[in-house]
């Protein structure tokens, strides 16, 4: 397909959230999902507990999906640091929009499953300008959310989407961030 390996520093933490930017199409999950196995590692996603009845359970946990029960008092946050404290190796891909669709706001849920169950994150990027893929770099999250948030932000605006009318890189306010 043409695609090649950008930086791979982190994947061998045996803990990280990775921080899966931008996200505009339905490829970015596949690209994504090969370029980790390429490199012998292998991350889960988060999914709807819903999704998870016979057989599509099998395919989804062998492709590393996480059930999340949204009927549980808990919060996705909670049921994730639940499973970076049970499993000694646990590597969970988020993308911050949360849709394919243009959003001016990142969901923070990646951040404060880091900051909660004190891992680091990897800022995960597919470049289709380039059609690279790869780790920009690993961040640790400081607790100030809003200038954590604006410093990932900043990290993917070289980075070209498969849509890029779909990937916001400013703020409400239409300042950069």
């Amino acid at each position: 397909m043409g695609w090649t390996l950008g930086a791979v520093d982190g994947v061998e933490l045996p803990k990280c959230v990775i921080c899966v930017a931008p996200h505009t199409s339905n490829w970015d999950f596949f690209i994504g999902k090969l370029f980790y196995w390429s490199i012998g590692c292998h991350a889960s996603f988060l999914i709807k507990k819903e999704w998870f009845f016979f057989p599509f359970n099998l395919l989804f946990k062998s492709f590393g999906g996480v059930p999340v029960d949204r009927s549980r008092r808990s919060s996705v946050t909670e049921q994730m640091v639940e499973e970076f404290n049970r499993r000694e190796i646990f590597q969970l891909a988020i993308t911050p929009e949360g849709t394919r669709k243009p959003v001016e706001e990142w969901k923070k849920g990646f951040y404060y499953i880091a900051l909660a169950a004190q891992v680091p994150i990897l800022l995960g990027a597919l470049d289709y300008k380039k059609k690279e893929v790869g780790i920009k770099e690993v961040f640790y999250p400081t607790g100030d959310v809003e200038k954590d948030m604006r410093y990932i932000r900043m990290a993917y605006e070289d980075v070209s989407p498969c849509n890029p009318k779909y990937f916001i890189t400013m703020d409400r306010s239409g300042t950069r961030d």
